[in-house]
């Protein structure tokens, strides 16, 4: 650089009148001057590139628009001989991080995230968790339809029922009609299609039936996700109403055991004193309700996915027609069959999961959160075991009692307290510090804020997170690195306390009640950057991780 100086000074000096000692005193005062004024203009310079790559260098979310998603080489690199994943899959989720998952390999890398594929398997160890899944799954739809089965017959000796289309597909059974029904739970999605917010009764003069259920065990092995027991043999269709029955025993206890172990408390088990007491009574009619709520939902499912999954949209009208019969869709008439078709997978792996998680069921906005999945898994066994790793997460969402709602508000809450006291003090003003206004946000996961590509890669964002810290690696892999934020549960909180903290300004100057907030959060769709929400959210983490876990 001092060089640079003195050939700059050496040339500027050639052109300076005046000769002797004086003059070239004054010509090198020139030069310095000179060469000063330019060191600091280069200064000046590199501080500003600096400062405007400050973002880029602190954070891994500011570098998305310059990196690459994971693509098919780099996925196909991380892999051994044998299947198994490279380094724990460490450099896996450090790309995800950074670049979000290339499309035409989510399909293969959402089980890795998501839990249903351990880590350390091999591809033979894939391979028979796949036909082990599968098998589990057309189970499930056995026993839903074996459920529809028993609450038609109790209709009809009730001279309530009738014929209607079969339920399932896989035995023939008989399926419950699917005429309008209201939403027993509260909503806030009264936006968007016409989604109700009102309650409404269901006909009372259905006899209480008997829970149907499967034996279902928590594997503690590879994947951590909930299985179905397979020792018991497989219900085939001609089995009786008794064996059946036989087949169903311990599901309220295993659903109570699988809720108390994520609650922190001890599990209670069929010998019990309080287990008939503490047990969630799920029965027919709940799977009835459970039932009419889907398929409003999967009906009513934007056509938002279509673009992305080339084969279901140019799905063939009869197999669009057959989809729907085999879970007794109807009012159907007005979708083109691409949108029928996602609707019947919408209703199979929905109605399944409320068996296989019979406390949560099936409550409003689960749909949304399984589209994406849907869309990406072409194969229902394999989108519902995703959708069962996801909702280990999410699955708190919609507990009746709010209880995990209530928590992730608390929060979000504690986020902006921390970060803004002035925006803290203005919400308390307007009792809104609870940060109920952020209720959707929290419960179907920024699905209603974000686009559709959007929401995939702020979720395979958080996936990795979940995923790194689920195998152990997120101290070990970006701990040591305090300029990074380490990989946290909770990133999508941190997300939705900076989309409120960038509309600070207009929450403080202008809204004055709760109501104002709330359109305000709601009005956000469509108006978010992806990655400016995953700076600031990872600011966030940065500075008050400590603090707030």
């Amino acid at each position: 650089m001092w060089g640079w100086v003195q050939r700059v000074a050496s040339s500027l000096g050639g052109g300076v009148g005046g000769g002797g000692v004086g003059g070239t005193e004054s010509r090198w005062d020139v030069s310095v001057a000179v060469g000063v004024t330019a060191m600091a203009g280069v200064a000046l310079a590199a501080a500003i590139i600096i400062t405007s790559r400050r973002g880029s260098i602190r954070s891994p979310w500011s570098r998305r628009k310059r990196k690459h998603a994971l693509s098919r080489q780099q996925w196909n690199s991380f892999f051994n001989p044998d299947g198994t994943l490279r380094d724990r899959g460490v450099k896996m989720f450090k790309k995800i991080r950074s670049g979000g998952v290339d499309p035409s390999i989510r399909a293969e890398v959402w089980p890795f995230l998501l839990g249903v594929y351990d880590l350390n398997s091999s591809e033979s160890e894939r391979s028979d968790v796949r036909i082990k899944n599968r098998k589990k799954y057309e189970k499930l739809r056995r026993l839903c339809c074996k459920l529809v089965e028993r609450c038609v017959k109790q209709l009809k000796e009730m001279g309530e029922g009738g014929n209607v289309e079969c339920g399932s597909g896989l035995d023939g059974s008989e399926s419950s009609s699917s005429e309008n029904f209201i939403s027993a739970r509260p909503s806030l999605f009264t936006e968007r299609d016409g989604m109700v917010d009102s309650a409404a009764d269901l006909p009372q003069n259905v006899e209480t039936l008997e829970s149907y259920s499967c034996h279902i065990e928590e594997d503690e092995g590879k994947s951590g996700v909930t299985h179905l027991d397979t020792s018991p043999k497989e219900i085939e269709p001609s089995d009786t109403d008794s064996s059946v029955d036989d087949e169903i025993e311990t599901i309220q206890i295993t659903s109570l055991a699988r809720a108390n172990e994520e609650n922190g408390q001890e599990a209670t088990g069929p010998d019990s004193d309080d287990t008939d007491t503490r047990k969630p009574k799920k029965t027919a009619e709940d799977f009835e309700t459970w039932q009419r709520i889907i398929r409003l939902d999967a009906i009513r499912a934007n056509d938002e996915w279509i673009k992305y999954s080339k084969t279901q949209a140019t799905v063939s009208e009869d197999a669009a027609q057959q989809a729907a019969i085999a879970v007794g869709l109807k009012d159907y008439e007005h979708l083109e069959p691409c949108r029928i078709y996602h609707a019947a997978r919408l209703v199979a792996v929905l109605e399944a999961y409320a068996i296989y998680d019979p406390e949560i069921g099936y409550c409003q906005g689960m749909s949304d959160l399984l589209t994406p999945i849907v869309t990406v898994m072409d194969k229902d066994d394999e989108a519902f075991w995703c959708f069962v790793g996801f909702m280990k997460k999410a699955r708190h969402n919609f507990r009746l009692d709010e209880v995990g709602i209530r928590r992730q508000l608390s929060i979000v809450s504690k986020i902006i307290k921390c970060k803004d006291t002035h925006l803290f003090r203005h919400l308390e003003k307007l009792q809104a510090e609870d940060c109920f206004f952020v209720y959707r946000m929290v419960v179907v996961m920024f699905r209603r804020e974000l686009t559709f590509e959007q929401t995939v890669c702020l979720w395979e964002v958080m996936w990795a997170d979940q995923a790194a810290i689920r195998a152990g690696i997120g101290k070990s892999a970006w701990g040591r690195i305090r300029s990074q934020a380490p990989p946290t549960d909770d990133l999508l909180l941190y997300a939705i306390a900076a989309s409120v903290l960038q509309r600070r300004k207009l929450i403080i100057e202008k809204y004055s009640s709760m109501d104002e907030i709330i359109r305000e959060c709601n009005s956000m769709a469509g108006h978010l950057d992806v990655w400016k929400l995953l700076d600031d959210a990872h600011d966030l983490v940065v500075t008050l991780h400590d603090k707030i876990g």
